[in-house]
């Protein structure tokens, strides 16, 4: 195979690629690669077949690549690095999705985890998104505060699906776990309740973890468990 016969299949190969369309002549010619005549194209393209690296599907079309053909180009001609800038342009894009992906399913997982350690509802803000998680309602609507008082009750759950959001974007928080104890300008109708919550952070992205439950909490077990989920959120980096 000569040059011209070697330049002729890397372009036919890649406008294949690119288009799913037989390639022809005229089509080779427009590309500004060639400087000859469309016969000589032609003929070139007609000894490529008799090699078996070209094919034409119909009568009067251009010509696509065998599988002979695809096996050239890999093994002598393609070039990876000047795909390079756009694979990795798409690379980055479809990672950093998926990185977010995976922030917001470890702090759901956190928060479940919490949630199983503690008999109250276990919080954290979402990163990348406007949204709260929170799990474990239903074990604290158990607690006898809750039990006794009905309005408590609808108190804190509508706290938790309208405002618990807007609520933790105006509390002081930072690396060390802060309470909000029976705090009424904080939590409002609900403040026979307490509030324990701490920073956290995954991938440099900040958010709020805490826990959510009557003022009678046992605040040295729930300061430990939070801690300890906290800095499991902070060892993914």
């Amino acid at each position: 195979m000569n040059d011209r016969q070697s330049k002729l299949l890397i372009a036919i190969i890649d406008q294949f690629i690119d288009t799913a369309i037989p390639i022809g002549s005229k089509k080779l010619l427009e590309s500004g690669e060639f400087v000859c005549s469309s016969a000589t194209i032609r003929n070139e393209m007609a000894l490529l077949e008799d090699e078996g690296f070209l094919e034409q599907p119909h009568v009067s079309s251009g010509r696509v690549p065998t599988a002979l053909g695809y096996r050239m180009y890999v093994q002598q001609y393609m070039e990876p690095s000047a795909q390079e800038h756009a694979v990795r342009r798409r690379f980055d894009a479809l990672k950093e999705q998926y990185m977010q992906r995976k922030d917001q399913e470890r702090v759901y997982e956190s928060v479940a985890l919490l949630s199983r350690m503690i008999p109250n509802v276990a919080f954290a803000t979402v990163p990348h998104k406007d949204r709260v998680y929170y799990l474990g309602l239903s074990n604290a609507l158990k607690q006898p505060e809750f039990q006794q008082d009905p309005l408590l009750a609808s108190g804190v759950a509508e706290l938790l699906e309208e405002r618990l959001d807007h609520l933790l974007k105006h509390v002081a928080t930072d690396e060390k776990v802060r309470y909000y104890i029976g705090d009424q300008n904080i939590l409002g109708s609900v403040q026979s309740c307490s509030m324990v919550v701490k920073e956290y952070c995954v991938r440099s992205e900040q958010g709020v973890i805490g826990i959510l439950g009557p003022m009678r909490m046992d605040y040295a077990y729930n300061t430990v468990a939070l801690d300890l989920v906290a800095d499991l959120l902070h060892s993914y980096r």
